[in-house]
């Protein structure tokens, strides 16, 4: 792991608002078949300054920008312009001028501050329990403990307490996001309708979207050809599970080192064939649905694929299905997140001691629609249910019980029940398209907001930054 990159994996912006449904508090309002779109547009990220950095990013400071009578200083733009410029290298993305760059990241902290007094000012909260999931969920994705990732940050001269309120400012952008935007947007049938036409009528081979299982069994660097074998063999046992039709996402969670093994069951998502590396597109070309190619060997290592859906047209054939039960708490003044989880910890406790039945906990105690179900909420296609939800449901086994988990309607406790892999209705695929129509709806209504909001506020520049 690169110690440098420290990834916000826990929640994204892509969360909204139900209202009347089923399971309020999980899916999106929008009329008949509402869902939340595939895969987050944004996900908040954290990266480290260089080892060396800290103690330059302490010279003498001095406000470059005043924002509604907030300052944005000189060490704030240059803090976050080095961890950018890191990112950027990473990805291999050239680097622009530093002069362009600093203009730019000053924009970002402006339009930041604004928000985040607008949050604020909204009486918009984040609990200390929330911030801890955070915390958890970041060391987990990259492999270490919350103490070790904090000895690292700390290496770097970034406090727990800076990490933490870096943390809950995250939080609370995303918060203000689901409220303003998200939970706004409304998908008409006329939409999709007009969507599926524009999508039939330009459907050619450059539009090629595909969803792939992937398996990676990481090869070090420098390793010797015993190792290399030692791995090739480990891929080739995780091949030979899939093909002997043993679940992929379990497999997954067994045999790969890739980060979407535990969050997703190794499922990486419908996107642009183009948008797939070159190697993965070329041993899945001539597959059948269901298929399974490799191991594939990359410079990273020996990959295992499975071709789950492929379409021209923009809308998905194949999916792989979950069937969750849940519990919700809504907090508020009465009820803070700390308190729910702690409740929602103890029946966990219960459920899996054998002294308590899941459905007549949620019957007696969830304050969703789907109380008097039990909690089911039937079968679900992926992108279902908001981003942190999803994510901790796809991390489950079946007959897994989550530790409880935040999102915006409150804390859930999950219980997966099955998952199976199913042709889509027509009606399902409709749902989905309704899915990528929202999501488009979202981008441009995220974007006028932030102009308006930007275009409202009083902002001063004072010197330029360095």
């Amino acid at each position: 792991m690169n110690h440098r990159v420290i990834a916000l994996g826990l929640v994204c912006l892509a969360s909204f608002v139900t209202q009347g449904a089923a399971a309020q508090g999980l899916r999106p309002s929008g009329g008949a078949g509402a869902g939340l779109s595939r895969g987050p547009a944004t996900a908040p990220s954290y990266t480290l300054p260089a080892p060396g950095t800290g103690s330059a990013l302490r010279s003498a400071d001095f406000i470059v920008a005043v924002v509604n009578s907030e300052p944005v200083t000189n060490n704030e733009v240059r803090a976050r312009a080095v961890r950018v410029e890191q990112q950027m290298a990473q990805q291999g993305s050239p680097l622009p001028p530093r002069d362009l760059l600093a203009r730019e990241v000053l924009e970002r902290l402006i339009v930041e501050k604004i928000q985040l007094q607008l949050a604020r000012e909204g009486g918009i909260r984040v609990d200390d329990y929330a911030v801890g999931q955070a915390e958890e969920s970041v060391a987990k994705q990259n492999r270490v403990s919350v103490d070790e990732m904090h000895r690292r940050l700390a290496a770097d001269g970034i406090s727990k307490e800076r990490f933490r309120e870096e943390l809950r400012n995250q939080l609370l952008l995303l918060r203000l996001r689901e409220r303003d935007v998200q939970s706004r947007v409304r998908v008409s049938d006329l939409d999709v309708d007009q969507y599926l036409r524009e999508q039939q009528a330009g459907a050619d081979a450059s539009k090629l979207e595909i969803n792939l299982g992937h398996i990676l069994v990481v090869v070090p660097e420098n390793a010797t050809p015993q190792q290399v074998e030692e791995r090739r063999v480990r891929a080739q046992q995780a091949a030979d599970k899939v093909r002997a039709g043993e679940d992929f996402a379990a497999v997954a969670r067994e045999f790969s080192d890739a980060a979407e093994a535990k969050t997703s069951g190794g499922l990486l998502g419908l996107r642009p064939a183009d948008r797939y590396p070159e190697l993965f597109v070329s041993a899945t070309a001539q597959l059948p649905l269901g298929g399974i190619a490799g191991p594939v060997r990359s410079p990273a290592g020996f990959h295992v694929l499975k071709l789950v859906d492929k379409t021209s047209a923009g809308v998905p054939t194949v999916a792989i299905q979950s069937h969750a039960r849940h519990i919700l708490l809504r907090t508020g003044p009465q009820l803070t997140e700390s308190a729910a989880a702690a409740r929602l910890a103890d029946y966990r406790r219960r459920v899996l001691a054998g002294q308590a039945d899941f459905a007549e906990l949620a019957r007696e105690h969830s304050q969703d629609g789907s109380a008097k179900q039990g909690g089911d909420l039937g079968w679900s296609n992926p992108g279902r249910y908001v981003p942190e939800f999803e994510q901790a449901m796809n991390a489950l086994k079946p007959g897994d019980v989550s530790e409880p988990l935040v999102s915006r309607f409150g804390v859930h406790l999950i219980q997966l029940l099955e998952r199976r892999e199913t042709k889509l209705t027509q009606r399902e695929q409709r749902d989905m398209a309704r899915d990528t129509v929202r999501e488009k709806k979202v981008e441009e209504a995220f974007a006028n907001w932030m102009q308006e909001l930007r275009g409202r506020a009083y902002v001063e520049y004072r010197e330029a930054p360095q």
